[in-house]
């Protein structure tokens, strides 16, 4: 007879009802304090920028609220290439530059006199890396009946998101990471 203070008797569990006992591997979980620097062989990778995204919501500005940014709206009415461009060198997260996507859009706009064949699928990718919605219809019939419209938009709402779109996608991860500071790169790890 068991005493009356001890617990029950227990099954085991269940395959998956419970995971199993953490065990220990020997690599902290924690973050290294901010003074500690990794001496590795290897190359660190390139820091990511912090991108406000993940978040279901409306766009920040409505499509035809074009002159709440008055030197966009110039821009993009005259030369929408370089809007184009600036746009999709951060959607592309630095991919592609903000030249060669401009220049392929006039290339485009001049051949066909449609960039908005071009210019939709950008906004489609935006949109479901910053899960907005597709209003008020359908991306490509946004871009092909209001496209300096669709552009100001995408541009607004980018900077709205935190980017500095003149510095492009490489000048905003510089910016985010001013002062930090990574470990040197060693070669070849240690030698005698």
């Amino acid at each position: 007879m068991a005493p009356e203070n001890s617990p029950p008797p227990t099954a085991p569990p269940l395959y998956g009802a419970e995971p199993p006992p953490a065990i220990a591997i020997g690599i902290p979980t924690a973050a290294p304090p901010s003074n500690y620097h990794f001496m590795d062989n290897r190359q660190a990778p390139p820091p990511a920028v912090q991108v406000r995204g993940g978040v279901p919501g409306p766009w920040s500005t409505g499509l035809c609220d074009c002159f709440s940014d008055v030197p966009n709206c110039c821009i993009t009415w005259w030369c929408p290439c370089i809007t184009f461009g600036q746009i999709a060198e951060i959607v592309d997260r630095g991919s592609t530059s903000c030249g060669v996507s401009a220049v392929l859009y006039a290339l485009i706009a001049y051949i066909t006199l449609a960039p908005c064949i071009y210019s939709c699928f950008y906004r489609s990718k935006m949109r479901k890396q910053y899960m907005l919605p597709e209003t008020p219809c359908a991306d490509c019939l946004v871009h092909c009946c209001c496209e300096f419209c669709a552009l100001c938009q995408e541009y607004r709402e980018l900077k709205h998101r935190g980017f500095n779109m003149y510095a492009g996608w490489q000048g905003n991860v510089e910016q985010q990471n001013q002062g930090v500071t990574m470990a040197p790169f060693v070669q070849g790890g240690m030698t005698r």
